[in-house]
């Protein structure tokens, strides 16, 4: 969230050269399959030491094209430039713009970002299959060797897809509170 947030102030509030090629880029990401990715991924895993490890799973998601542009769009929106001047006249440097200023008021859609990319990951079957082993498996990839067998256990697959959920409940619980004081906030006009 925080990576693609200070992307996202990036594209959203600062002047620089090749930005607009940059966004360009970045959103044209988006638009190839993410399987395409997967043997250049693997080989960069491979070569960081790795495989089999849950860092590689964990890694290809801190910073995603679809958070930077969320989060740009949200800024655009929601922080105001002349809020960005008035620190400027007052001598901050862009990373205290971005600390003391940005971040307050990208907290709610930080936290719509946590979620989106909490649930892309938790739910995602195909990366963790590639990069883990049978022995270190994902909740997901957990779940569907339960339902391996000449005559699956109902039970046990419906006791694992509860436990599977269970994280996804706890962070819509945690985040919760942000999303909709967000919402609040800019229902409000006064």
């Amino acid at each position: 969230m925080l990576s693609s947030t200070l992307a996202g102030f990036a594209f959203a509030k600062l002047r620089f050269r090749g930005r607009g090629l940059l966004l360009a880029i970045t959103v044209g990401t988006m638009m190839i399959p993410p399987q395409l990715g997967v043997i250049p991924l693997f080989m960069v895993i491979v070569k960081l030491d790795l495989q089999n490890k849950l860092p590689s799973v964990i890694l290809p998601a801190l910073v995603s094209a679809f958070g930077v542009f969320f989060m740009r769009q949200y800024l655009v929106q929601a922080l105001p430039a002349a809020l960005i001047e008035a620190a400027r006249m007052d001598g901050a440097s862009s990373l205290r713009i971005f600390w003391s200023i940005v971040l307050p008021v990208a907290r709610p859609g930080m936290a719509v970002l946590g979620m989106l990319t909490f649930m892309a990951t938790w739910n995602d079957f195909f990366w963790p299959i590639v990069a883990l082993s049978s022995q270190n498996p994902t909740v997901q990839v957990a779940l569907k060797s339960l339902g391996q067998g000449y005559v699956p256990d109902q039970s046990i697959i419906m006791a694992g897809t509860l436990i599977g959920t269970l994280p996804v409940l706890l962070v819509f619980a945690l985040l919760g509170r942000q999303i909709v004081g967000g919402i609040m906030q800019g229902g409000v006009k006064g």
